[in-house]
C-alpha cells in the first residue's frame, strides 16, 4: 500500500522551507535580472516535480537500495540548497543598503551565489533523469491535511492493561522476605523489546505499599552503553535530590554507600544489558551497605543478565506478550478519545481489532498505532494501515517493528523531521522539552507561526503531538517534570531514518569516521579526550555540533574551539561543554552566519568576542554558570533575532546598553540593572514578550519609582517566576519611601506562581505583596529584608504551598497581621501551606499564633537559628509530619499537638517542652543535655513501639537506657558527646542494624559485638578508652557490611580468633596509634571486602599473613610510613585502585621496585611532602595501569627510570609546581618519559 493518504515524506517538509525562501522578496531582489529570475524559477520547478515522488521513494527505500541511494543524494542536495538560500537571505537582510564603496564586494558575493545555484540546478537535472529510470510514482501531496492533535495531558493517563497478575507476582517478590540470608535480592523482569517491562516496573515503583517497607527508592536507566560512573552518579543524585559534582568512581561509590548505609532500599535498574560479572560487581558494590530486605528490580531483554548478578536472584520473571484482548484495550484507549463517539466507531473498532492482531502482543506497538489513528476518522485511513505492505516485509528486511514504522509513516512531514533529529541523543538519555524545542527552532524544523502564536508554542504543539503518539515518553525518574525519553525501539527507528546524515558518537578518537553527507553531530561522553581535530576532515557541512554532557569535553586541545568554528562554516547549533582548560571563542565566530543556537553553559569562558554580535540569525545564547564571565558583548542589541538569553549563575556586573532593542526576546532569565540611563531598568519596558522565570538584580540602582514603572513588570503576563534582588552591603543611606515606591511599582502580573524578594531595603512591604488576588502563587521567599519590622500578610494567598522566611533582621514578632488582613476575617489562614521554613532571624522573639485554624495542611515545619525566639509556636498542626527546631536556645514553647508527626529533630533548643511524647514518631534526633535527659526519661516511661531511628548528642550527665536495653523497635542508633552514657551491653539487640558511637560511653573499653547479631553498619570514633572488640568463635557477624574505627588511641588489636564478618565490604581504620596490625587471615575473615582505608596508623608495618580478601579492589593508605616502606605487597595482586596520601615524612622516592600490586588500573599520589622522585622502575611492571594522578607533591621534580608504563592513558598533575614547570618546558629529562601518554592534564589544563 503506497503512502498516498498518510502524512507525507520527510523531505517534503524540508522542501516547504525552501519554497518559502525562494519566494522571499529579499532573495528575489538580491538575485535580480531576467536570466537569474529564470534560474530561480527553474530550481523551484525542479523541486516541485521531485516533491510528488518523495512519498513513493520513502516507501520503496526499505526494499530497494537504489531508491535509497537516490533519496540520499537528493537529501544531500536539498541541504546544500537550504544552506545557500539561508546564506543569501541573511546577506540580503543585513545588506539592504549597500554603499558604493562596498558594492563590488556585494556583487562578487552575488556572483558566487549564482554560480552555486547554477551548479545545484545541473545536479537536480541528473536527479530528475534518475527518477524516470527508477520508475518512481507521483503521489499528490496533501498540503492542507490537518496535523494538530486534540489537546491531551502529557502524563501517562492511559494506565496499564493486562498486567494485573504480572504486577501482583512482582509485588509479592518485592514485599516478601525472600532474601535467603543475604542483604540484597534481585528480581529480573525479562522480555522482548516493547513488551512493557519498563511500564510494569514503573507501576511497581510507584505503588504506595513500597513506602511502608523501604526507607528509600531510586530508579536508574542503565542502557546498552554501560557507564558505571554515570549510573552511580544518577543514583546519588536521585537519592539526595541535588546535583553531584563527583566524577571519580571511587568517591561516587563511597558517597552512594554512605547514602544506602543502614537503609532498606528499593532500586530499579531499567534496560540492563550487562553480561559481564566484573561490571555488575563494580556497579553494585555500594548496595551491600544496605540492610536485609533491600531489593533490586532489573528489566532486561536478555535472561543471561540474571546469571551474572552477584546477589541472590529471587526468581527470573518472564514477561510475555499481551493477549489480543488486552492489546486491544491499549490500542483503544489511545485511538478513541473518551468524549468522542463518531458514526463510524463500530466499523473502526472492527478494523482496529484486526490491526491489533498484527501488533504481536506488544503494547508499545498498539500504543503507537492507536495514538497515530486517534486523529484519523476516515475508514480509508484505517484500512490503509491494516493493508500496509510493511506488515509483509520479511524480518531480514525490517529490523524495526512494523507497527512503529507504520506509525512513523503516518506522521506529518514536519513531525518526521523533528522525530529523526532526536537520534542525536544517546539511548535512554533524558532530554528537556524546552531545550529540544530550541534545537528544533534553530534547525528550521518549526513552521512559521500565525500571528497569535510564537515559535516556541508551535514547538510545544509538535512536542505534545509526538508524546500523544508515543514517540516520546515522560521520564520515569521525573514524571511530573520537563524531562522525557525515547523508548529504545523508537530510538532505533530514529537512528535508522537519520542514516548517514546524523552522526552520534559515544567515544571520539582517531578511528572515528564522519561521512561527507553528515549534517548533524553529537558527542556523548569522553573518557579519553583526543588532541587533534582530524575527525572533521571529511565532514565539511555539519549544521549541528552538540555536546550532550556538560562535564565532558571531547577534546584536550585548547585550539579545538577555534578549529571547529573556523572549519564548520554551516553550523546552526553549537554547544561546547566543560573545557577544563580556558575556553576562548575566536573572532571568526562572527562569520557563522547560519548560527542560531550557541550554548556555552558551565564553561570557563571569560570573554565573548564582540564579533558575536554580527551573528544576525542567532536565536539562543546560553551562558549559565560561566563563573569567569562578567560582561556581555557591548553591541548585543544588534542581535535582533535573539529570543533566548540565559545567564543564570553567571556573575554579569551589569547589562549592556540598549537591551530594550531586543524586542524578540522570549526568555531572559536575569537582568542586572546598570547605573546608566541606557542600561537602567527602563530597558525592560521594550521587552514585552518575556516568559517563564525572570530575576532582576541590583535593584539598588533604581533611584525613583517612576523608573521602575517604566519597566512595565505588570504587563509581562507570561512571567511565572519572579525574583526581585537588591545587592548586599548597600544599606547605608536609604530613602525608605523611595524603596517602598520602587517595590510598589515592580508589582507583577496576577498570574505569577513564584515570588522571591531578596535584600529589599524598605521598612514595610507594599500592599500587593500577599494580596489575595494573587491566586496562583504557590511559592514565596522573603530573604534579607533587614529593615522590615513586620512580615507582610500572607495567610490569604489561597494556593501558597511553600513559604521560606530568612534573615529578616528587624522582625521581632509574627502576629495577627501575618495571618490575614482585616478584610479577610472569614478566611482560614494559609489554607494550602505544606512547607514552612523560618531561619536565621536574629531578633525574632515571639510567634503569636492566634488562629487555631491556621495551617490545616502543613506537613513540614523548620525553625532554625532564631536565638531570641521565646515562644508562641502553633498549638495544633493536624497534618504535621516533620518538625525541625535547631539553635533556638530561648524557645520555651511546647511542641505543637501533631497526631501524624513522624520525624522530630530538636537541637540546641533545651527549653522546648512536650505536652506528650509523639507516639508515631519514627525518626527522633535530640541534641543538648536537658532534652537528652528528658527523652531518655520519656523513652523509659512510654517505651515507644514505632521508634526506628534515634540520635542523641551532647549530654554530659550520667544517663542510661531503661533496663539496660534499647527500645525494642530501634534499627539505628547514633550517639555523640554522651561520655557518661552507660551503654547497654548485657542484652542482645536483635533489630539494631546501624550503630554509631562518637566521643561517648567513656567507661566502655570493649564492645561485645555478639549482642548485635544483625548489625550492618558499625562506626566507633573518638572513644579514648576503647581497647578491643569482643567476639565468640561460634558466632559470626553475618550482616555487618561497613565497619569504621577512628581516633581511638588505645585500640590495640582486632580479635585474634573468632572474628568472622562474611559480608563486610568496607573497613576503615583511622588514627589508631597503638594498633600494630590488621586482622590475620583477612582472606577468610573478610571474604567480600572491597574497600580498605588505613590512615595515620604509624605502628602498622605490613599487611597480615594468610592472604588478603579476594574481592579487594580499592585501597587507600594515608601517612603510614612503615607500611609504604615495606616490600611485602605481593598479597595485594587483586587491587585495581590505590591511593597513597602523605605527608609521609622521609619518603623521597616512590615507589620502590615491585612494591605495588601489578593489577593496578589507577594510582593516586597525594600530599607526599618529602617526595622528590617518581621512580618508573617501580611502575614498569604495572602493565594494566591506565590512570596516574599526582597531587600537591610540592618537592617532586624528577622522574627516574626509562618512562611511565605504556598502558597509561591519563596523567593528571595538580599543584606540583616544580614538576609543572619542567613539563611546560618539555624538559629533556622529563618529557620523553611522559609524552607517550595520550591525555596529560596539568592544573586542570590539557597539555
Amino acid at each position: 500500500m503506497a503512502l498516498a493518504v498518510v502524512g507525507g515524506a520527510l523531505l517534503s517538509a524540508f522542501l516547504d522551507v525552501l519554497f518559502d525562501r525562494l519566494a522571499s522578496p529579499e532573495l528575489v531582489s538580491l538575485i535580480h535580472g531576467k536570466k537569474h529570475d529564470k534560474l530561480l524559477q527553474k530550481v523551484e520547478n525542479q523541486l516541485i516535480v521531485l516533491r510528488v515522488v518523495l512519498a513513493d521513494a520513502e516507501n520503496r527505500q526499505i526494499t530497494d537500495s537504489n531508491v535509497k541511494k537516490w533519496l540520499d543524494v537528493l537529501r544531500d542536495i536539498v541541504y546544500e540548497v537550504d544552506d545557500l538560500l539561508d546564506e543569501v537571505s541573511t546577506k540580503a537582510a543585513t545588506q539592504k543598503e549597500v554603499s558604493n564603496s562596498f558594492s563590488h564586494i556585494f556583487n562578487r558575493k552575488r556572483i558566487v551565489s549564482i554560480n552555486k545555484l547554477e551548479d545545484i540546478a545541473e545536479r537536480l537535472d541528473d536527479i530528475l533523469k534518475q527518477k524516470e529510470s527508477l520508475n518512481l510514482k507521483e503521489i499528490p501531496v496533501e498540503s492542507n491535511q490537518p496535523w494538530k492533535d486534540q489537546p491531551t495531558s502529557l502524563e501517562d493517563r492511559y494506565g496499564m492493561y493486562g498486567r494485573d497478575k504480572d504486577k501482583e507476582a512482582i509485588m509479592k517478590m518485592v514485599l516478601e522476605d525472600n532474601t535467603d540470608g543475604e542483604e540484597v535480592s534481585v528480581i529480573p523482569i525479562v522480555g522482548m523489546g516493547g513488551v512493557g517491562k519498563t511500564t510494569l516496573a514503573r507501576s511497581v515503583y510507584n505503588d504506595g505499599k513500597l513506602k511502608q517497607i523501604f526507607d528509600l527508592k531510586t530508579w536508574v536507566c542503565v542502557s546498552d552503553i554501560f557507564d558505571t560512573v554515570k549510573v552511580t552518579k544518577t543514583m546519588v543524585e536521585e537519592i539526595t535530590k541535588r546535583p553531584c559534582n563527583l566524577n571519580d568512581l571511587n568517591l561516587l561509590q563511597l558517597e552512594l554507600m554512605d547514602k544506602l548505609k543502614g537503609k532498606r532500599f528499593f532500586i530499579v535498574l531499567d534496560d540492563v544489558w550487562i553480561e559481564d560479572f566484573d561490571s555488575w560487581n563494580s556497579l553494585t558494590k555500594p548496595f551491600l551497605s544496605g540492610i536485609r530486605g533491600s531489593k533490586v528490580l532489573v528489566t532486561t531483554r536478555n535472561e543471561s543478565v540474571a546469571a551474572v548478578v552477584p546477589f541472590n536472584v529471587v526468581k527470573v520473571y518472564h514477561l510475555n506478550q499481551l493477549s489480543n484482548e488486552d492489546c486491544w484495550l491499549v490500542f483503544a484507549n489511545h485511538a478513541f478519545p473518551l468524549s468522542e463517539d463518531s458514526e463510524n466507531r463500530g466499523t473502526l473498532e472492527k478494523i482496529g481489532k484486526e490491526i491489533v492482531k498484527k501488533c504481536n502482543g506488544l503494547p508499545l506497538a498498539a500504543q503507537s498505532l492507536g495514538g497515530m489513528l486517534r486523529r484519523k476518522h476516515a475508514l480509508r485511513d484505517w484500512i490503509n494501515v491494516l493493508e500496509s505492505d510493511i506488515w509483509k516485509l520479511p524480518e531480514s528486511q525490517c529490523k524495526i517493528i512494523p507497527a512503529l514504522r507504520i506509525s512513523y509513516n503516518h506522521l506529518p512531514p514536519h513531525l518526521k523531521r523533528c522525530f529523526v533529529y532526536c537520534s542525536l541523543y544517546p539511548k535512554d538519555y533524558e532530554f528537556r522539552k524546552d531545550e529540544l524545542i530550541l534545537l528544533w527552532m534553530a534547525e528550521d524544523l518549526l513552521k512559521a507561526p500565525r500571528k497569535e502564536k510564537t515559535l516556541e508554542e508551535v514547538g510545544e504543539e509538535y512536542f505534545d503531538d509526538l508524546v500523544s503518539r508515543s514517540f516520546f515518553q515522560c521520564s520515569t525518574l521525573r514524571p511530573s517534570s520537563n524531562y522525557f525519553i525515547m523508548h529504545d525501539l523508537m530510538h532505533d527507528l530514529a537512528t535508522f531514518l537519520g542514516g548517514e546524515f546524523y552522526f552520534r558518537a559515544n567515544e571520539l578518537g582517531k578511528e572515528t569516521k564522519i561521512h561527507r553527507k553528515t549534517r548533524h553531530l553529537s558527542f556523548a561522553r569522553f573518557s579519553d579526550p583526543v588532541s587533534d581535530i582530524e575527525v572533521f576532515e571529511t565532514a565539511k557541512f555539519p549544521r549541528t555540533f552538540l555536546q550532550i554532557h556538560d562535564e565532558d569535553s571531547p577534546f584536550n586541545n585548547e585550539k579545538a574551539p577555534r578549529i571547529i568554528v573556523s572549519t564548520l562554516k554551516y553550523l546552526r547549533v553549537l554547544k561546547f561543554g566543560d573545557y577544563q582548560s580556558k575556553l576562548v571563542l575566536p573572532d571568526s565566530i562572527g562569520e557563522l552566519i547560519h548560527l542560531r543556537y550557541l550554548n556555552l553553559n558551565v564553561t570557563s569562558i571569560a570573554m565573548l568576542p564582540e564579533s558575536l554580535c554580527n551573528v544576525y540569525n542567532l536565536q539562543t545564547l546560553k551562558l549559565e554558570s560561566c563563573f569567569n564571565l562578567t560582561e556581555l558583548p557591548r553591541n548585543i542589541q544588534n542581535l535582533v533575532n535573539l529570543r533566548h538569553l540565559r545567564i543564570f549563575n553567571t556573575p554579569i556586573k551589569e547589562m549592556p546598553k540598549r537591551m530594550g532593542k531586543l524586542n524578540q526576546l522570549h526568555d531572559l532569565d536575569c537582568y542586572v540593572v546598570g547605573e546608566h540611563k541606557e542600561n537602567s531598568i527602563k530597558e525592560l519596558g521594550g521587552l514585552p514578550n518575556l516568559h517563564g522565570s525572570f530575576s532582576i538584580e541590583k535593584l539598588e540602582n533604581i533611584t525613583k519609582g517612576e523608573e521602575a514603572l517604566e519597566a512595565r513588570i505588570m504587563d509581562k503576563k507570561h512571567i511565572t517566576h519572579l525574583s526581585l534582588i537588591w545587592s548586599e552591603g548597600n544599606d547605608d543611606i536609604i530613602d525608605f519611601q523611595i524603596e517602598l515606591d520602587v517595590l510598589g511599582k515592580l508589582q507583577p502580573h496576577q498570574d505569577l506562581k513564584l515570588l522571591k524578594i531578596i535584600g529589599y531595603r524598605g521598612t514595610r512591604f507594599p500592599e500587593w505583596v500577599g494580596n489575595f488576588s494573587y491566586k496562583n502563587i504557590t511559592s514565596l521567599y522573603l530573604h534579607r529584608c533587614n529593615n522590615c519590622c513586620m512580615l507582610p500578610s500572607l495567610g490569604q494567598l489561597p494556593s501558597l504551598s511553600d513559604l521560606v522566611i530568612s534573615n529578616m533582621n528587624s522582625v521581632k514578632a509574627i502576629d495577627a497581621g501575618f495571618y490575614k488582613k482585616d478584610d479577610c476575617s472569614s478566611v482560614t489562614p494559609f489554607p494550602s501551606l505544606e512547607y514552612l521554613h523560618i531561619y536565621d532571624m536574629p531578633c525574632w522573639e515571639m510567634w503569636n499564633a492566634f488562629d487555631s485554624e491556621a495551617f490545616p495542611v502543613l506537613e513540614n515545619l523548620y525553625i532554625e537559628r532564631c536565638p531570641k525566639l521565646r515562644g508562641g509556636l502553633p498549638d495544633h498542626l493536624p497534618a504535621l509530619e516533620t518538625l525541625i527546631i535547631k539553635n533556638c536556645e530561648l524557645l520555651v514553647s511546647s511542641v505543637p499537638m501533631a497526631p501524624t508527626l513522624q520525624r522530630l529533630t530538636i537541637g540546641n533548643s533545651n527549653k522546648v517542652a512536650f505536652r506528650e511524647f509523639p507516639l508515631l514518631v519514627k525518626d527522633l534526633r535530640i541534641e543538648g543535655r536537658t532534652m537528652v535527659e528528658f527523652m531518655m526519661e520519656a523513652i523509659t516511661n512510654i517505651q515507644p513501639t514505632c521508634l526506628q531511628s534515634l540520635s542523641l548528642k551532647d549530654c554530659s550527665t550520667a544517663i542510661s537506657f531503661p533496663g539496660d536495653r534499647l527500645p525494642a523497635s530501634l534499627k539505628s542508633l547514633y550517639i555523640s558527646g554522651l561520655n557518661k552514657l552507660k551503654f547497654p551491653v548485657q542484652h542482645k539487640h536483635e533489630l539494631l542494624e546501624s550503630l554509631t558511637i562518637i566521643n561517648s560511653c567513656g567507661s566502655l573499653k570493649s564492645l561485645p559485638l555478639i549482642n548485635f547479631p544483625n548489625l550492618i553498619i558499625l562506626e566507633i570514633k573518638d572513644c579514648e578508652n576503647m581497647e578491643s572488640l569482643l567476639v565468640l568463635e561460634s558466632e559470626s557477624l553475618k550482616s555487618l557490611n561497613y565497619f569504621a574505627i577512628e581516633r581511638c588511641p588505645n585500640f590495640v588489636s582486632f580479635p585474634g580468633e573468632g572474628l568472622c564478618m562474611p559480608n563486610l565490604t568496607c573497613l576503615i581504620v583511622y588514627d589508631c596509634d597503638k594498633l600494630k596490625s590488621l586482622p590475620n587471615q583477612m582472606e577468610t575473615v573478610f571474604p567480600k571486602m572491597e574497600y580498605l582505608h588505613i590512615c595515620n596508623c604509624q605502628q602498622i608495618e605490613s599487611f597480615p599473613g594468610g592472604g588478603m580478601p579476594p574481592n579487594l579492589r580499592t585501597v587507600d593508605i594515608k601517612n603510614c610510613v612503615k607500611l609504604l616502606s615495606n616490600q611485602a605487597w605481593v598479597c595485594m595482586n587483586m587491587v585495581t585502585s590505590l591511593e597513597v596520601c602523605g605527608p609521609c615524612d622521609g619518603i623521597k622516592s616512590f615507589p620502590n621496585e615491585s612494591l605495588l600490586p601489578p593489577s593496578l588500573v589507577s594510582l593516586h599520589l597525594r600530599y607526599l611532602s618529602s617526595l622528590e622522585t617518581l621512580d618508573c622502575k617501580g611502575l614498569l611492571h604495572l602493565t594494566s595501569l591506565q590512570e596516574l594522578n599526582i597531587e600537591r607533591c610540592q618537592r617532586l621534580e624528577n622522574i627516574a627510570g626509562e618512562k611511565l608504563p605504556l598502558s597509561l592513558i591519563k596523567l593528571k598533575i595538580y599543584k606540583c609546581p616544580l614538576l609543572k614547570q619542567l613539563c611546560h618546558k618539555k624538559d629533556r629529562q622529563i618529557w620523553p618519559k611522559i609524552c607517550h601518554v595520550r591525555g596529560i592534564n596539568i592544573d586542570h589544563r590539557w597539555v
